[in-house]
């Protein structure tokens, strides 16, 4: 078995790196442990304390970074055999981008949560949750190893949960909860059989020792390696929300809106994007890995995209064109852009929890209505939401120069020379994209008001405390993209450069993989013109549908047919797996319950129970209390041992 190769740091650095995650941690318990005891007040510092002072240590740890990855031994935790698991952090530019990522944007929502949640009875409960995310999210991206990574990856399902069924009262929100569980718990299966095969493999699960003897292999496609990149990939599936284990990811919607945002933005769906980059060698030794990839990104994107077409619950919306946007980025990973897919993880982190706490500035000040038929007319009253939702949606719609054009421009140029279907059925998401997003849009904010009297009375814009958080993530939504400009306009492609590093073993491994030619700039610039084109065509159409023509989607009664009843009722997804998977495990445990447990099973344990108390109630008898009887028994029974023992003889 390899050792370490990373240098090993013992210093106050070791400590900086520990309390990243250990406050989070801290906050969880001391929220959890007062609940209902500790005033809101002091339970929001505290959730929202721990998380900022966490994120003030990542970016101390980034601005001290001398371009050296370093690995902090904490203690060694697992020692079976040849198995060595150290509970240690690995801290380079993957980790340091994620760390940034996780509490800068993770802080925000806990801010915005102070003022959506400051009326739930269970408040401390909320930020204790909240603050476990966040730890079990910075676990994942810290570790230095595949069982650490596993920690937090099983850490963050469990928060969703939580989270996601935190109104437990309410049955639908419950069932909501159970089935992200259950889902990520069949693409953590696989994940886990990843990682066997990798220890089988490597005799290690520590990255340096995994990826160093990796780039030594050089052969691509090995069985072994498609077979260990196949497998993580299914973990990723589910928690990232891949077909065909997307379907928990619209229902998680349940949760409070902050909730939302946190999931889709800033932790659990990019888990599976994080993991996929941090084993870059792996992949890039596995080209048909990469292809099934690829393919299941472009299906995710495009399918995501027709349903969202037709949703008109505010939340599901952007929920389904979260699943989309992943899509996009596994699309990325596929065609080797893994900078270019982390790119686009940040931009959307940025636009993505931007639209999901304007759209809960919404439903605040809408009573909690989240039907958009049910809205309009709301840029007036509410102004700030307003302006922040307009360019979360333009960051979203890949208009310059906000900061998914960037990204998604960079994507979509990688995808191009690799193939040009594949580009086209990217365009093709990026036209659906920018409609629904300006539908919803247009059918929120604009024309005049839907709701009732007394909604319409109730509408006043949020507080400060959630409006601060809009403006903020709106600033990085409108500025985010310049880390990343394209070579057409500057050389120095900041992100790509300091991510560079963390391709190392992939160039070592394959070098021919790095030297495909590189788009000319007149390619680069058509490009551009043409995604920004069919971005602004399917935005022109939106207002003319939905803002000159005052188009309003007809309500649930109504019979619609063709397509967009397909699209509306989510290609009957949930109904198939129903038929298919749950009903036929709910009568087979039905009938297990029925013919097995009670038929077999209860009568033996019953019976057993029953000899017992039976043999108990006989027995008793023996024990009357009379010594003569005690002695004629004595006597009887020495009689019959010396009998025996004289005929055994």
């Amino acid at each position: 078995m390899q050792t370490n190769l990373l240098p090993v740091i013992n210093s106050d650095m070791a400590l900086f790196c520990l309390l990243i995650p250990l406050l989070p941690l801290i906050g969880f318990i001391i929220n959890g442990l007062g609940n209902r005891k500790l005033p809101k007040g002091l339970a929001g510092l505290i959730g929202c304390g721990t998380v900022l002072a966490s994120f003030a240590l990542a970016l101390y740890l980034f601005t001290n970074f001398n371009g050296q990855p370093y690995v902090v031994n904490l203690f060694d935790w697992i020692s079976v055999g040849n198995l060595r698991i150290p509970f240690s952090f690995q801290i380079d530019q993957l980790s340091l981008i994620m760390l940034l990522l996780v509490t800068g944007v993770g802080s925000v929502i806990h801010i915005y949560s102070a003022g959506y949640m400051s009326h739930d009875i269970n408040f401390g409960k909320f930020f204790a949750f909240l603050n476990l995310f966040i730890f079990s999210m910075l676990l994942l991206v810290m570790g230095s190893n595949y069982v650490m990574m596993f920690v937090g990856w099983e850490g963050v399902g469990l928060c969703s949960y939580l989270l996601i069924g935190f109104w437990n009262k309410v049955t639908p929100y419950n069932n909501a909860a159970k089935k992200a569980f259950i889902i990520n718990r069949i693409g953590d299966l696989g994940f886990l059989l990843g990682i066997f095969l990798l220890f089988m493999t490597f005799g290690s699960v520590t990255y340096a020792d995994i990826f160093q003897q990796a780039a030594q292999l050089h052969e691509v496609n090995q069985p072994v390696i498609i077979a260990i990149t196949l497998l993580l990939f299914v973990g990723a599936m589910g928690k990232s929300a891949q077909l065909p284990l997307y379907t928990w990811l619209p229902d998680a919607m349940a949760g409070p809106t902050p909730v939302s945002a946190l999931i889709h933005a800033a932790t659990m769906v990019t888990a599976g994007i994080y993991m996929v980059i941090r084993s870059n060698v792996l992949y890039t030794l596995a080209p048909t890995s990469l292809e099934f990839i690829a393919i299941i990104g472009l299906a995710t994107a495009v399918f995501a995209a027709t349903i969202g077409l037709a949703q008109n619950d505010i939340k599901k919306v952007l929920a389904y064109s979260t699943v989309s946007q992943l899509g996009y980025m596994f699309l990325a990973l596929g065609v080797m852009a893994y900078t270019s897919s982390m790119f686009h993880v940040l931009t959307h982190a940025f636009f993505k929890a931007l639209l999901f706490l304007g759209a809960g500035s919404v439903i605040h000040a809408m009573s909690g209505e989240q039907d958009i038929r049910f809205m309009g007319g709301l840029r007036k009253k509410l102004p700030i939401t307003f302006l922040t939702f307009l360019i979360g949606t333009l960051a979203i719609s890949g208009i310059p120069p906000f900061a998914g054009f960037f990204s998604k421009d960079e994507l979509l140029a990688q995808v191009y020379e690799h193939s040009k279907i594949m580009w086209a059925f990217g365009l093709l998401t990026s036209f659906m994209t920018a409609f629904y997003m300006f539908r919803l849009l247009f059918l929120t904010f604009f024309g005049t008001f839907r709701g009732t009297e007394e909604q319409r009375h109730h509408l006043h814009e949020s507080p400060v405390s959630m409006t601060l958080p809009l403006i903020i993530l709106a600033i990085l939504s409108t500025i985010g993209g310049f880390m990343g400009l394209p070579a057409v306009f500057s050389e120095n492609h900041i992100l790509s450069n300091f991510l560079e590093p963390v391709l190392g073993f992939s160039r070592l491994a394959l070098p021919s993989a790095f030297e495909k030619a590189h788009l000319d700039h007149n390619t680069e610039y058509m490009l551009m013109a043409v995604s920004v084109a069919v971005a602004v065509v399917a935005i022109v159409i939106a207002y003319v549908m939905y803002v000159s023509k005052n188009t309003v989607p007809a309500n649930d009664k109504t019979e619609t047919g063709g397509f967009h009843k397909l699209v509306y009722n989510k290609y009957y997804i949930d109904e198939l797996y129903n038929a298919l998977i749950v009903n036929p495990i709910m009568w087979l445990s039905t009938g297990l319950h029925h013919f097995v447990e009670k038929g077999i099973i209860d009568p033996i344990v019953n019976g057993f129970g029953k000899v017992t108390l039976a043999g108990g109630r006989n027995l008793r008898y023996l024990q009357t209390g009379a010594i003569g009887f005690y002695i004629f028994a004595m006597v009887i029974s020495i009689a019959l041992i010396l009998i025996l023992n004289f005929f055994i003889r």
